[in-house]
C-alpha cells in the first residue's frame, strides 16, 4: 500500500447548527426530511477548515447515484442544480437565526 495523501477524516454530527441549519434548508426547497448519509471521498480541506475556523463544515449533496460523479458518462440534472441555488439562501438564513 502506497499513501497518497495525508488529508484528516472529518466526520459532522446531526445535532450542530451547522447540520441543522442545512437540513431545514434542503426541507424548505426539497418538501422533505433529508437522510443523514455519511459516505466517503477524499476533500482533505474540510478538516483544516474546521480547525482553523472552529465551526463544523456541512457538505450538502445535490447530485445522485445516477449521475455516476467522475465516470465518463458523468451528468447533472437540471433540477437539482437549480434546487441547489435555492436551497443555500435557505441554509444562510437557517444558519443565523441558529447561531443567535
Amino acid at each position: 500500500m502506497k499513501p497518497h495523501h495525508g488529508g484528516e477524516a472529518a466526520v459532522t454530527p446531526t445535532n450542530t447548527p451547522e447540520y441543522l441549519a442545512a437540513a431545514m434548508a434542503m426541507k424548505a426547497s426539497f418538501g422533505k426530511d433529508p437522510i443523514p448519509v455519511r459516505s466517503g471521498g477524499s476533500i482533505p480541506i474540510v478538516a483544516l477548515f474546521e480547525k482553523v475556523l472552529k465551526v463544523k463544515t456541512v457538505l450538502m449533496g445535490f447530485g445522485l447515484d445516477s449521475d455516476v460523479i467522475h465516470s465518463p458518462n458523468e451528468h447533472y440534472g437540471l433540477f437539482n442544480y437549480h434546487k441547489g441555488i435555492e436551497t443555500i439562501p435557505h441554509f444562510y438564513k437557517y444558519y443565523t437565526e441558529l447561531k443567535k
